[in-house]
Protein backbone atom coordinates (compact mmCIF):
# COMPACT_ATOMS: atom_id res chain seq x y z
CA UNK A 1 0.00 0.00 0.00
CA UNK A 2 3.05 2.56 1.02
CA UNK A 3 4.18 1.51 -2.43
CA UNK A 4 0.91 2.73 -4.50
CA UNK A 5 0.43 5.67 -1.82
CA UNK A 6 3.60 6.68 -3.25
CA UNK A 7 2.49 6.49 -7.37
CA UNK A 8 3.79 9.84 -9.04
CA UNK A 9 -0.02 10.65 -9.97
CA UNK A 10 -0.69 11.24 -5.94
CA UNK A 11 0.38 14.63 -6.52
CA UNK A 12 -1.98 15.35 -8.70
CA UNK A 13 -4.67 13.90 -7.07
CA UNK A 14 -3.90 15.57 -4.29
CA UNK A 15 -3.93 18.92 -6.14
CA UNK A 16 -7.34 17.96 -7.40
CA UNK A 17 -8.45 17.24 -4.24
CA UNK A 18 -7.52 19.91 -1.91
CA UNK A 19 -8.17 22.46 -4.75
CA UNK A 20 -4.64 24.02 -4.42
CA UNK A 21 -4.76 24.01 -1.19
CA UNK A 22 -7.21 26.44 -0.58
CA UNK A 23 -8.42 25.34 2.54
CA UNK A 24 -5.35 25.87 4.74
CA UNK A 25 -6.57 28.68 6.54
CA UNK A 26 -10.50 27.60 6.64
CA UNK A 27 -9.68 24.30 9.25
CA UNK A 28 -6.79 23.33 11.10
CA UNK A 29 -6.24 19.97 10.15
CA UNK A 30 -6.01 20.94 6.33
CA UNK A 31 -2.77 20.17 4.94
CA UNK A 32 -0.66 23.07 4.12
CA UNK A 33 1.19 21.46 0.92
CA UNK A 34 1.44 18.58 -0.57
CA UNK A 35 3.83 16.41 1.75
CA UNK A 36 1.69 17.53 4.85
CA UNK A 37 -1.14 16.10 2.65
CA UNK A 38 0.62 12.62 2.34
CA UNK A 39 1.66 12.71 6.02
CA UNK A 40 -1.82 12.68 7.58
CA UNK A 41 -2.81 10.02 4.89
CA UNK A 42 0.35 7.89 5.77
CA UNK A 43 -0.51 8.72 9.71
CA UNK A 44 -4.25 7.78 9.24
CA UNK A 45 -4.09 4.81 7.46
CA UNK A 46 -1.38 3.61 10.08
CA UNK A 47 -4.33 3.98 12.84
CA UNK A 48 -6.73 2.32 10.55
CA UNK A 49 -4.31 -0.57 10.45
CA UNK A 50 -4.07 -0.65 13.95
CA UNK A 51 -8.06 -0.83 14.57
CA UNK A 52 -8.10 -3.58 12.02
CA UNK A 53 -5.55 -5.62 13.38
CA UNK A 54 -6.27 -5.12 17.33
CA UNK A 55 -10.22 -5.07 17.26
CA UNK A 56 -11.44 -6.16 13.98
CA UNK A 57 -9.44 -9.35 13.45
CA UNK A 58 -9.78 -10.44 16.66
CA UNK A 59 -13.34 -10.28 16.65
CA UNK A 60 -13.64 -11.87 13.00
CA UNK A 61 -14.58 -15.44 13.71
CA UNK A 62 -16.78 -14.79 17.12
CA UNK A 63 -19.02 -12.11 14.61
CA UNK A 64 -18.96 -15.22 12.02
CA UNK A 65 -20.59 -17.69 14.32
CA UNK A 66 -22.72 -15.05 16.23
CA UNK A 67 -23.96 -12.77 13.32
CA UNK A 68 -26.81 -10.38 13.60
CA UNK A 69 -30.47 -10.77 14.43
CA UNK A 70 -34.13 -8.89 14.00
CA UNK A 71 -34.84 -7.92 16.93
CA UNK A 72 -38.39 -5.77 17.53
CA UNK A 73 -38.39 -5.72 13.21
CA UNK A 74 -34.84 -4.29 13.22
CA UNK A 75 -31.44 -5.13 13.51
CA UNK A 76 -29.34 -5.96 16.26
CA UNK A 77 -24.81 -6.35 15.44
CA UNK A 78 -23.49 -9.00 16.75
CA UNK A 79 -21.67 -7.89 19.79
CA UNK A 80 -17.97 -7.87 18.12
CA UNK A 81 -19.82 -5.84 15.03
CA UNK A 82 -21.16 -3.29 17.69
CA UNK A 83 -17.62 -3.02 19.28
CA UNK A 84 -16.18 -2.78 15.39
CA UNK A 85 -18.25 0.38 14.57
CA UNK A 86 -17.36 1.77 18.27
CA UNK A 87 -13.53 1.38 17.57
CA UNK A 88 -13.56 2.52 13.72
CA UNK A 89 -16.11 5.58 15.30
CA UNK A 90 -13.50 6.52 17.92
CA UNK A 91 -10.32 6.43 15.80
CA UNK A 92 -11.96 8.96 13.49
CA UNK A 93 -12.29 6.69 10.46
CA UNK A 94 -16.07 7.78 9.38
CA UNK A 95 -16.58 10.09 6.54
CA UNK A 96 -13.05 9.75 5.26
CA UNK A 97 -13.73 11.32 1.81
CA UNK A 98 -16.33 13.79 2.90
CA UNK A 99 -15.81 17.71 2.68
CA UNK A 100 -14.25 19.22 5.31
CA UNK A 101 -17.33 21.82 5.82
CA UNK A 102 -19.70 18.31 6.63
CA UNK A 103 -16.67 17.36 9.09
CA UNK A 104 -15.09 14.75 6.82
CA UNK A 105 -11.46 14.55 6.53
CA UNK A 106 -11.22 14.82 2.63
CA UNK A 107 -8.96 12.79 1.72
CA UNK A 108 -8.98 11.20 -1.52
CA UNK A 109 -10.59 7.95 -2.77
CA UNK A 110 -7.24 5.88 -3.00
CA UNK A 111 -6.92 6.67 0.89
CA UNK A 112 -10.71 5.45 1.29
CA UNK A 113 -9.76 2.38 -1.36
CA UNK A 114 -6.92 1.10 1.09
CA UNK A 115 -8.71 1.74 4.51
CA UNK A 116 -10.85 -1.00 2.99
CA UNK A 117 -8.71 -2.94 1.53
CA UNK A 118 -7.33 -3.56 5.38
CA UNK A 119 -10.51 -3.39 7.04
CA UNK A 120 -11.69 -6.74 4.94
CA UNK A 121 -8.28 -8.07 5.41
CA UNK A 122 -9.42 -8.37 8.81
CA UNK A 123 -12.80 -9.33 8.27
CA UNK A 124 -14.56 -8.91 4.52
CA UNK A 125 -17.83 -8.97 6.29
CA UNK A 126 -17.49 -5.97 8.36
CA UNK A 127 -16.37 -4.14 5.48
CA UNK A 128 -19.88 -4.67 3.81
CA UNK A 129 -20.92 -2.26 6.46
CA UNK A 130 -18.37 0.36 6.87
CA UNK A 131 -17.31 0.49 3.35
CA UNK A 132 -21.11 1.15 2.47
CA UNK A 133 -20.23 5.05 3.91
CA UNK A 134 -19.20 5.51 0.44
CA UNK A 135 -23.10 5.93 -0.37
CA UNK A 136 -22.33 9.77 0.83
CA UNK A 137 -20.24 10.12 -2.13
CA UNK A 138 -23.00 10.20 -4.12
CA UNK A 139 -25.18 12.36 -1.76
CA UNK A 140 -21.95 14.36 -2.31
CA UNK A 141 -22.19 14.33 -5.89
CA UNK A 142 -26.06 14.63 -6.64
CA UNK A 143 -28.16 16.07 -3.62
CA UNK A 144 -28.93 19.38 -2.57
CA UNK A 145 -27.11 21.83 -0.54
CA UNK A 146 -29.66 21.18 2.06
CA UNK A 147 -29.84 16.98 1.37
CA UNK A 148 -26.10 16.87 2.12
CA UNK A 149 -25.68 19.47 4.87
CA UNK A 150 -28.44 17.34 6.60
CA UNK A 151 -26.82 13.66 5.70
CA UNK A 152 -23.29 13.98 5.50
CA UNK A 153 -22.01 15.35 8.73
CA UNK A 154 -24.31 11.93 10.33
CA UNK A 155 -22.16 9.53 8.07
CA UNK A 156 -18.61 11.49 9.55
CA UNK A 157 -19.80 11.04 12.88
CA UNK A 158 -20.81 7.11 12.29
CA UNK A 159 -23.83 6.81 10.71
CA UNK A 160 -23.91 3.62 9.26
CA UNK A 161 -25.72 3.31 5.34
CA UNK A 162 -27.25 1.38 2.99
CA UNK A 163 -27.99 1.05 -0.98
CA UNK A 164 -31.81 -0.17 -1.40
CA UNK A 165 -31.77 -1.17 -5.05
CA UNK A 166 -32.93 -4.74 -5.41
CA UNK A 167 -36.48 -6.61 -5.12
CA UNK A 168 -37.46 -10.39 -4.98
CA UNK A 169 -38.41 -9.75 -9.08
CA UNK A 170 -35.77 -7.47 -9.69
CA UNK A 171 -32.69 -8.95 -9.06
CA UNK A 172 -29.75 -6.98 -11.82
CA UNK A 173 -32.28 -6.30 -14.03
CA UNK A 174 -32.93 -3.00 -11.72
CA UNK A 175 -35.30 -1.39 -14.77
CA UNK A 176 -37.64 -3.51 -13.38
CA UNK A 177 -38.27 -1.78 -10.12
CA UNK A 178 -41.21 -1.49 -8.79
CA UNK A 179 -41.11 -0.41 -4.82
CA UNK A 180 -43.49 2.63 -5.10
CA UNK A 181 -42.71 6.08 -4.02
CA UNK A 182 -46.07 8.75 -4.10
CA UNK A 183 -45.73 12.42 -3.22
CA UNK A 184 -47.87 13.20 -0.44
CA UNK A 185 -48.94 16.73 -0.33
CA UNK A 186 -50.39 16.51 3.03
CA UNK A 187 -46.82 15.82 4.53
CA UNK A 188 -44.88 17.24 1.80
CA UNK A 189 -42.73 14.65 1.49
CA UNK A 190 -42.23 11.08 -0.67
CA UNK A 191 -43.84 8.15 0.66
CA UNK A 192 -42.32 4.74 -0.07
CA UNK A 193 -44.25 1.38 -0.36
CA UNK A 194 -43.27 -2.14 -1.42
CA UNK A 195 -40.21 -4.58 -1.00
CA UNK A 196 -36.29 -4.37 -1.14
CA UNK A 197 -34.64 -7.80 -0.70
CA UNK A 198 -30.65 -8.68 -0.58
CA UNK A 199 -30.44 -5.30 0.77
CA UNK A 200 -26.62 -5.66 2.49
CA UNK A 201 -26.85 -3.66 6.12
CA UNK A 202 -30.33 -3.03 5.26
CA UNK A 203 -31.11 -1.35 8.07
CA UNK A 204 -28.70 1.04 8.19
CA UNK A 205 -29.12 4.87 9.42
CA UNK A 206 -28.88 6.68 5.90
CA UNK A 207 -30.27 4.54 3.03
CA UNK A 208 -30.58 5.57 -0.96
CA UNK A 209 -33.52 3.57 -2.36
CA UNK A 210 -34.47 3.46 -6.24
CA UNK A 211 -38.53 3.56 -6.36
CA UNK A 212 -40.76 4.25 -9.13
CA UNK A 213 -41.99 7.53 -8.75
CA UNK A 214 -43.72 8.05 -11.98
CA UNK A 215 -47.17 6.65 -12.19
CA UNK A 216 -47.82 4.09 -15.09
CA UNK A 217 -44.33 3.40 -15.90
CA UNK A 218 -42.31 -0.17 -16.11
CA UNK A 219 -39.06 1.11 -17.27
CA UNK A 220 -35.91 2.29 -16.11
CA UNK A 221 -37.32 6.12 -17.18
CA UNK A 222 -39.73 6.05 -14.64
CA UNK A 223 -37.23 5.34 -11.84
CA UNK A 224 -35.71 7.94 -9.27
CA UNK A 225 -33.38 8.29 -6.69
CA UNK A 226 -34.29 9.03 -2.63
CA UNK A 227 -32.33 9.13 0.59
CA UNK A 228 -34.39 7.75 3.71
CA UNK A 229 -33.77 8.40 7.05
CA UNK A 230 -33.93 5.56 9.64
CA UNK A 231 -35.04 7.78 12.45
CA UNK A 232 -37.99 8.79 10.74
CA UNK A 233 -39.60 5.17 10.53
CA UNK A 234 -41.93 3.32 7.91
CA UNK A 235 -39.42 0.44 6.98
CA UNK A 236 -39.53 -2.84 8.65
CA UNK A 237 -36.89 -5.77 8.72
CA UNK A 238 -38.53 -8.86 7.63
CA UNK A 239 -36.00 -10.98 7.62
CA UNK A 240 -32.32 -11.42 7.57
CA UNK A 241 -30.92 -14.03 4.75
CA UNK A 242 -29.01 -16.79 6.40
CA UNK A 243 -25.91 -16.99 4.09
CA UNK A 244 -23.06 -19.11 3.55
CA UNK A 245 -20.53 -16.14 3.96
CA UNK A 246 -20.02 -13.11 4.92
CA UNK A 247 -22.44 -13.44 8.01
CA UNK A 248 -21.50 -10.66 10.01
CA UNK A 249 -22.90 -8.18 7.67
CA UNK A 250 -26.67 -8.24 7.92
CA UNK A 251 -28.54 -9.42 3.95
CA UNK A 252 -31.97 -7.86 4.78
CA UNK A 253 -35.81 -8.30 3.23
CA UNK A 254 -37.28 -5.31 3.98
CA UNK A 255 -40.65 -3.68 4.16
CA UNK A 256 -41.34 -0.12 3.73
CA UNK A 257 -45.24 1.07 4.34
CA UNK A 258 -45.20 5.02 4.20
CA UNK A 259 -41.81 5.58 4.17
CA UNK A 260 -40.76 9.20 4.08
CA UNK A 261 -37.95 10.05 1.59
CA UNK A 262 -36.91 12.81 -0.04
CA UNK A 263 -35.85 13.28 -3.55
CA UNK A 264 -32.01 12.83 -4.89
CA UNK A 265 -31.29 15.07 -7.92
CA UNK A 266 -33.48 14.66 -10.26
CA UNK A 267 -36.86 12.84 -11.62
CA UNK A 268 -36.97 10.01 -13.72
CA UNK A 269 -32.66 9.74 -13.36
CA UNK A 270 -32.35 7.37 -10.86
CA UNK A 271 -31.24 4.77 -12.85
CA UNK A 272 -30.10 6.25 -15.94
CA UNK A 273 -27.62 8.67 -13.71
CA UNK A 274 -27.55 8.29 -10.00
CA UNK A 275 -27.41 3.66 -9.42
CA UNK A 276 -24.70 3.88 -12.37
CA UNK A 277 -22.47 5.65 -9.77
CA UNK A 278 -23.22 3.81 -6.74
CA UNK A 279 -22.60 0.46 -8.45
CA UNK A 280 -19.15 1.92 -10.12
CA UNK A 281 -18.51 2.92 -6.45
CA UNK A 282 -19.49 -0.54 -5.28
CA UNK A 283 -17.52 -2.48 -7.94
CA UNK A 284 -14.60 -0.29 -6.62
CA UNK A 285 -15.29 -0.96 -3.19
CA UNK A 286 -15.68 -5.21 -4.10
CA UNK A 287 -12.22 -4.91 -5.69
CA UNK A 288 -11.01 -3.25 -2.47
CA UNK A 289 -12.87 -5.78 -0.48
CA UNK A 290 -11.65 -8.92 -2.55
CA UNK A 291 -7.82 -7.64 -2.72
CA UNK A 292 -7.94 -7.98 1.23
CA UNK A 293 -9.33 -11.36 0.93
CA UNK A 294 -6.80 -12.74 -1.52
CA UNK A 295 -4.35 -11.19 1.18
CA UNK A 296 -5.62 -12.40 3.83
CA UNK A 297 -5.98 -15.90 2.04
CA UNK A 298 -2.33 -15.87 0.91
CA UNK A 299 -1.18 -14.99 4.86
CA UNK A 300 -3.10 -17.96 6.11
CA UNK A 301 -1.42 -20.02 2.93
CA UNK A 302 1.82 -18.94 3.53
CA UNK A 303 1.86 -19.36 7.59
CA UNK A 304 0.30 -22.89 7.26
CA UNK A 305 2.78 -23.33 4.51
CA UNK A 306 5.99 -22.42 6.94
CA UNK A 307 4.92 -24.61 9.71
CA UNK A 308 3.30 -27.40 8.57
CA UNK A 309 5.90 -30.55 8.57
CA UNK A 310 5.41 -33.66 6.57
CA UNK A 311 7.86 -35.88 5.48
CA UNK A 312 10.27 -34.06 7.77
CA UNK A 313 10.14 -30.64 6.31
CA UNK A 314 7.72 -27.86 5.71
CA UNK A 315 5.64 -28.01 3.36
CA UNK A 316 6.29 -24.90 2.05
CA UNK A 317 9.36 -26.93 0.76
CA UNK A 318 7.64 -28.93 -1.82
CA UNK A 319 7.64 -27.69 -5.57
CA UNK A 320 3.56 -28.64 -5.68
CA UNK A 321 3.51 -26.07 -2.78
CA UNK A 322 5.68 -23.01 -3.31
CA UNK A 323 4.55 -23.01 -6.98
CA UNK A 324 0.56 -22.43 -5.74
CA UNK A 325 1.90 -20.18 -3.37
CA UNK A 326 4.37 -18.17 -5.80
CA UNK A 327 0.90 -17.67 -8.02
CA UNK A 328 -1.18 -17.19 -5.17
CA UNK A 329 1.13 -14.00 -4.90
CA UNK A 330 1.69 -13.33 -8.37
CA UNK A 331 -2.05 -13.09 -8.41
CA UNK A 332 -2.78 -10.94 -5.61
CA UNK A 333 0.25 -8.14 -6.12
CA UNK A 334 -1.32 -8.04 -9.69
CA UNK A 335 -5.25 -7.35 -8.66
CA UNK A 336 -3.44 -4.92 -6.02
CA UNK A 337 -1.54 -3.34 -9.07
CA UNK A 338 -5.52 -3.06 -11.22
CA UNK A 339 -7.33 -1.83 -8.09
CA UNK A 340 -5.11 1.41 -7.49
CA UNK A 341 -4.29 1.97 -11.17
CA UNK A 342 -8.01 2.05 -11.57
CA UNK A 343 -8.94 4.09 -8.36
CA UNK A 344 -6.27 6.65 -9.84
CA UNK A 345 -8.35 6.92 -13.28
CA UNK A 346 -11.04 7.33 -11.35
CA UNK A 347 -10.34 9.89 -8.95
CA UNK A 348 -8.88 12.23 -11.24
CA UNK A 349 -12.21 11.77 -13.32
CA UNK A 350 -14.52 12.20 -10.06
CA UNK A 351 -12.67 15.34 -8.57
CA UNK A 352 -12.99 17.27 -12.23
CA UNK A 353 -16.90 16.46 -11.93
CA UNK A 354 -16.70 18.18 -8.59
CA UNK A 355 -15.00 21.01 -10.00
CA UNK A 356 -17.28 21.56 -12.62
CA UNK A 357 -19.84 21.96 -10.34
CA UNK A 358 -17.77 24.67 -8.88
CA UNK A 359 -16.55 26.86 -12.18
CA UNK A 360 -16.51 26.14 -15.65
CA UNK A 361 -13.80 23.58 -16.51
CA UNK A 362 -11.31 24.68 -18.74
CA UNK A 363 -10.59 23.23 -22.38
CA UNK A 364 -7.68 20.87 -21.51
CA UNK A 365 -9.61 19.75 -18.02
CA UNK A 366 -12.49 18.95 -19.73
CA UNK A 367 -10.63 16.78 -22.57
CA UNK A 368 -8.99 15.28 -19.40
CA UNK A 369 -12.02 14.53 -17.47
CA UNK A 370 -13.14 12.81 -20.73
CA UNK A 371 -10.07 11.19 -20.93
CA UNK A 372 -9.82 9.61 -17.45
CA UNK A 373 -13.81 8.88 -17.70
CA UNK A 374 -13.33 6.47 -20.37
CA UNK A 375 -10.75 5.01 -18.66
CA UNK A 376 -12.60 4.76 -15.58
CA UNK A 377 -15.57 2.91 -17.06
CA UNK A 378 -13.55 0.43 -19.15
CA UNK A 379 -11.36 -0.73 -15.98
CA UNK A 380 -13.98 -0.59 -13.46
CA UNK A 381 -15.19 -3.92 -14.23
CA UNK A 382 -12.37 -5.07 -14.90
CA UNK A 383 -10.95 -4.80 -11.62
CA UNK A 384 -14.53 -6.19 -10.30
CA UNK A 385 -14.01 -8.97 -12.30
CA UNK A 386 -10.45 -10.34 -11.60
CA UNK A 387 -9.90 -8.97 -8.28
CA UNK A 388 -13.58 -11.03 -7.41
CA UNK A 389 -12.23 -13.86 -9.08
CA UNK A 390 -8.94 -14.17 -7.61
CA UNK A 391 -10.30 -14.07 -4.29
CA UNK A 392 -11.92 -16.96 -4.84
CA UNK A 393 -9.07 -18.91 -6.22
CA UNK A 394 -6.31 -17.49 -3.73
CA UNK A 395 -9.51 -18.67 -0.62
CA UNK A 396 -9.64 -21.87 -2.46
CA UNK A 397 -5.64 -22.33 -2.78
CA UNK A 398 -5.35 -21.43 0.60
CA UNK A 399 -7.71 -24.60 1.74
CA UNK A 400 -5.78 -26.92 -0.60
CA UNK A 401 -2.47 -26.08 0.92
CA UNK A 402 -3.98 -26.37 4.59
CA UNK A 403 -5.43 -29.86 3.03
CA UNK A 404 -7.85 -31.46 5.37
CA UNK A 405 -7.20 -28.68 8.22
CA UNK A 406 -8.69 -26.38 5.59
CA UNK A 407 -11.74 -28.09 6.04
CA UNK A 408 -12.28 -27.39 9.44
CA UNK A 409 -13.30 -24.34 11.20
CA UNK A 410 -10.29 -24.27 13.39
CA UNK A 411 -8.50 -22.29 11.11
CA UNK A 412 -9.07 -18.68 9.59
CA UNK A 413 -9.21 -19.98 5.48
CA UNK A 414 -12.51 -22.13 6.01
CA UNK A 415 -14.40 -18.72 6.75
CA UNK A 416 -12.29 -16.73 3.95
CA UNK A 417 -13.49 -19.42 1.71
CA UNK A 418 -17.11 -18.90 2.16
CA UNK A 419 -16.59 -15.20 2.59
CA UNK A 420 -14.76 -15.04 -1.10
CA UNK A 421 -17.57 -17.33 -2.85
CA UNK A 422 -20.28 -13.71 -2.77
CA UNK A 423 -17.67 -11.84 -4.17
CA UNK A 424 -17.87 -12.64 -7.92
CA UNK A 425 -22.13 -12.58 -7.53
CA UNK A 426 -22.80 -9.23 -5.88
CA UNK A 427 -22.90 -5.88 -7.14
CA UNK A 428 -22.62 -7.61 -10.62
CA UNK A 429 -21.54 -11.16 -11.47
CA UNK A 430 -18.40 -11.57 -13.67
CA UNK A 431 -20.50 -12.19 -16.63
CA UNK A 432 -22.23 -8.42 -16.15
CA UNK A 433 -18.82 -7.35 -15.57
CA UNK A 434 -17.98 -8.75 -18.90
CA UNK A 435 -20.95 -7.55 -20.56
CA UNK A 436 -20.04 -4.01 -19.06
CA UNK A 437 -16.07 -3.95 -19.86
CA UNK A 438 -16.53 -5.61 -23.63
CA UNK A 439 -17.69 -2.60 -25.20
CA UNK A 440 -13.76 -0.82 -23.60
CA UNK A 441 -12.71 -4.14 -25.72
CA UNK A 442 -14.75 -3.30 -29.07
CA UNK A 443 -14.11 0.97 -28.76
CA UNK A 444 -10.28 0.39 -28.46
CA UNK A 445 -10.00 2.00 -24.83
CA UNK A 446 -8.30 -0.70 -23.51
CA UNK A 447 -5.79 -1.20 -26.64
CA UNK A 448 -5.34 2.17 -26.22
CA UNK A 449 -4.37 2.25 -23.04
CA UNK A 450 -1.64 -1.16 -23.66
CA UNK A 451 -0.55 0.54 -26.03
CA UNK A 452 0.49 3.64 -23.67
CA UNK A 453 1.55 0.91 -21.15
CA UNK A 454 4.36 -0.27 -24.20
CA UNK A 455 5.50 3.14 -24.79
CA UNK A 456 6.95 3.76 -21.14
CA UNK A 457 10.11 2.60 -19.98
CA UNK A 458 11.19 -0.53 -17.75
CA UNK A 459 13.97 -1.83 -16.09
CA UNK A 460 16.59 -3.80 -17.96
CA UNK A 461 14.96 -7.35 -15.87
CA UNK A 462 11.49 -6.19 -17.26
CA UNK A 463 12.35 -6.04 -21.11
CA UNK A 464 11.76 -9.77 -22.06
CA UNK A 465 8.62 -9.87 -20.56
CA UNK A 466 7.55 -6.36 -22.50
CA UNK A 467 8.37 -7.97 -25.87
CA UNK A 468 6.60 -10.75 -24.65
CA UNK A 469 3.56 -9.02 -23.65
CA UNK A 470 3.98 -7.37 -27.38
CA UNK A 471 3.55 -10.64 -29.08
CA UNK A 472 0.59 -11.57 -26.48
CA UNK A 473 -1.23 -8.05 -27.82
CA UNK A 474 -0.55 -8.45 -31.21
CA UNK A 475 -2.38 -12.07 -30.77
CA UNK A 476 -5.25 -9.59 -29.11
CA UNK A 477 -5.57 -8.01 -32.09
CA UNK A 478 -5.99 -10.41 -34.16
CA UNK A 479 -8.69 -11.96 -32.05
CA UNK A 480 -10.54 -9.19 -31.62
CA UNK A 481 -10.56 -8.71 -36.03
CA UNK A 482 -11.90 -12.34 -35.92
CA UNK A 483 -14.32 -11.78 -33.53
CA UNK A 484 -15.64 -8.55 -35.17
CA UNK A 485 -15.46 -10.58 -38.75
CA UNK A 486 -17.55 -13.19 -37.37
CA UNK A 487 -19.91 -11.09 -35.31
CA UNK A 488 -20.74 -9.55 -39.04
CA UNK A 489 -22.18 -13.16 -40.13
CA UNK A 490 -24.20 -13.93 -37.06
CA UNK A 491 -25.49 -12.03 -34.53
CA UNK A 492 -23.99 -13.21 -30.73
CA UNK A 493 -20.10 -13.88 -31.91
CA UNK A 494 -18.97 -10.69 -30.46
CA UNK A 495 -21.14 -12.20 -26.76
CA UNK A 496 -20.38 -15.67 -27.01
CA UNK A 497 -16.43 -14.81 -26.74
CA UNK A 498 -16.35 -11.40 -24.57
CA UNK A 499 -14.95 -12.86 -21.39
CA UNK A 500 -12.31 -14.54 -23.55
CA UNK A 501 -11.42 -10.72 -25.01
CA UNK A 502 -12.03 -8.91 -22.00
CA UNK A 503 -9.66 -11.70 -19.77
CA UNK A 504 -7.19 -11.29 -22.16
CA UNK A 505 -7.08 -7.34 -21.97
CA UNK A 506 -7.04 -7.72 -18.00
CA UNK A 507 -3.92 -10.24 -18.66
CA UNK A 508 -1.86 -7.87 -20.15
CA UNK A 509 -2.67 -4.79 -18.68
CA UNK A 510 -1.78 -6.51 -15.32
CA UNK A 511 1.12 -7.95 -16.78
CA UNK A 512 2.81 -4.32 -17.95
CA UNK A 513 1.63 -3.04 -14.12
CA UNK A 514 3.88 -5.36 -12.23
CA UNK A 515 6.76 -5.14 -14.39
CA UNK A 516 6.12 -1.09 -14.01
CA UNK A 517 6.28 -1.66 -10.24
CA UNK A 518 9.28 -4.33 -11.24
CA UNK A 519 11.25 -1.32 -12.19
CA UNK A 520 10.70 1.00 -9.06
CA UNK A 521 10.59 -1.69 -6.51
CA UNK A 522 12.38 -4.97 -6.96
CA UNK A 523 10.24 -7.39 -4.66
CA UNK A 524 7.80 -6.95 -7.73
CA UNK A 525 9.90 -8.87 -9.86
CA UNK A 526 9.38 -12.26 -9.11
CA UNK A 527 5.55 -11.33 -9.38
CA UNK A 528 6.17 -9.74 -12.62
CA UNK A 529 7.74 -12.90 -13.90
CA UNK A 530 5.13 -15.28 -12.45
CA UNK A 531 2.43 -13.32 -13.56
CA UNK A 532 3.46 -12.74 -17.80
CA UNK A 533 3.61 -16.55 -17.84
CA UNK A 534 0.01 -17.35 -16.28
CA UNK A 535 -1.17 -14.66 -18.43
CA UNK A 536 0.89 -16.02 -21.78
CA UNK A 537 -0.78 -19.49 -20.70
CA UNK A 538 -3.99 -18.17 -20.30
CA UNK A 539 -3.99 -16.01 -23.33
CA UNK A 540 -2.39 -18.90 -25.72
CA UNK A 541 -5.55 -20.53 -24.53
CA UNK A 542 -8.11 -17.88 -25.76
CA UNK A 543 -6.16 -17.38 -28.72
CA UNK A 544 -6.69 -20.84 -29.69
CA UNK A 545 -10.32 -20.95 -29.10
CA UNK A 546 -11.34 -18.16 -31.07
CA UNK A 547 -8.99 -18.78 -33.86
CA UNK A 548 -10.23 -22.03 -34.79
CA UNK A 549 -13.85 -21.01 -33.59
CA UNK A 550 -16.67 -20.47 -36.20
CA UNK A 551 -20.13 -19.19 -36.33
CA UNK A 552 -21.34 -22.66 -36.17
CA UNK A 553 -20.27 -22.46 -32.59
CA UNK A 554 -22.61 -19.35 -31.73
CA UNK A 555 -25.16 -21.77 -33.24
CA UNK A 556 -24.61 -25.16 -31.34
CA UNK A 557 -25.23 -22.55 -28.06
CA UNK A 558 -28.43 -21.02 -29.23
CA UNK A 559 -30.09 -24.05 -29.04
CA UNK A 560 -29.28 -24.29 -25.04
CA UNK A 561 -33.41 -24.22 -24.57
CA UNK A 562 -33.06 -27.70 -26.16
CA UNK A 563 -31.56 -28.45 -22.96
CA UNK A 564 -34.31 -27.63 -20.37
Amino acid sequence: MQFHLQHPAMRKIVELKERGFAEKDLYDFAPQDFEDAMDSYRRVLEIAGEVCGDVIAPNAEGVDQEGPRVVNDHVEYASGTVRNLKAIVDAGLSGLTLPRKYNGLNFPLVCFVMANEMVARADAGFENIWGLQDCAETLNEFASEELKAKYLPLVSAGATCAMDLTEPDAGSDLGAVMLKATWSEERQTWLLNGVKRFITNGDGDVSLVLARTEEGTTDARGLSMLVYDKRDGGVKVRRIENKMGIKGSPTCELVFTNAPAQLVGDRKMGLIKYVMSLMNAARLGIGAQSVGTCEAAYREALKYAAEREQFGKPIIRFAAVSEMLFNMKAKLQGARALLYETTRFVEIYKQYGHISHERSLEGDERKEMKFYNRLADGFTPLVKLFSSEYANQLAFDAIQIHGGSGFMKDYPCERLYRDARIMNIYEGTSQLQVVAAINAVTKGTFMEQIARYAEEEYAAPMQAIVETLKDLTAKYEAMIAHVEEGDKQVAGFKDFHARRLVETAGHIIISYLLARQAGEDGQYADSARVYAKLATGKIAEAYTYIMNSTTDDVELFKKVEALA
